[in-house]
């Protein structure tokens, strides 16, 4: 049998191939990468920051940012790779980080000496965007909505 994987495009899709998938990461998909990937060089460089230079000054909120960090990172690549895997493993990255952004939201509007500096999630997110608050409803929408590679074709 012959499993030598053959690209889609015009001149291939008749072609059978045991191998062929189809790529679940367009449209939304690949922006919902993109920003992912974007929050965690941010996150990343400003926990980084936070921690060497002002650490003393409000710890907890610079281990949630560096927290967030690798939560991004890791939601980054589970979104990219799009295997059930991955798949799973970014569901529980992305709740926790939803858990994270209410929690932590709440807590900086109802007590904000809890955390004299901001941390990415604090007050929902607010000084990004708000995009701390929508990007995991999102992604857990990308993650669940049973977007699964294609089968493979048989010959």
């Amino acid at each position: 049998m012959d499993t030598e994987r053959v690209e889609p495009g015009p001149d291939t899709e008749a072609l059978p191939t045991k191998n062929r998938r189809r790529s679940i990461n367009v449209g939304l998909g690949r922006l919902l990468i993109f920003v992912y990937g974007l929050f965690a060089l941010s996150a990343t460089g400003r926990a980084v920051v936070q921690i060497a230079t002002k650490f003393h000054q409000a710890p907890l909120a610079y281990v949630l940012s560096a927290v967030a960090a690798v939560i991004y990172i890791v939601a980054t690549v589970c979104l990219a790779r799009s295997t059930v895997g991955s798949r799973r493993l970014g569901i529980l990255c992305v709740s926790i980080e939803l858990v994270g952004v209410l929690v932590v939201g709440t807590v900086s509007q109802l007590d904000t000496a809890a955390f004299p500096d901001a941390t990415v999630w604090s007050d929902y997110g607010s000084g990004y965007g708000y995009v701390p608050l929508v990007l995991p409803i999102l992604g857990l929408w990308w993650l669940l909505r049973g977007a699964k590679p294609a089968p493979a074709v048989a010959e």
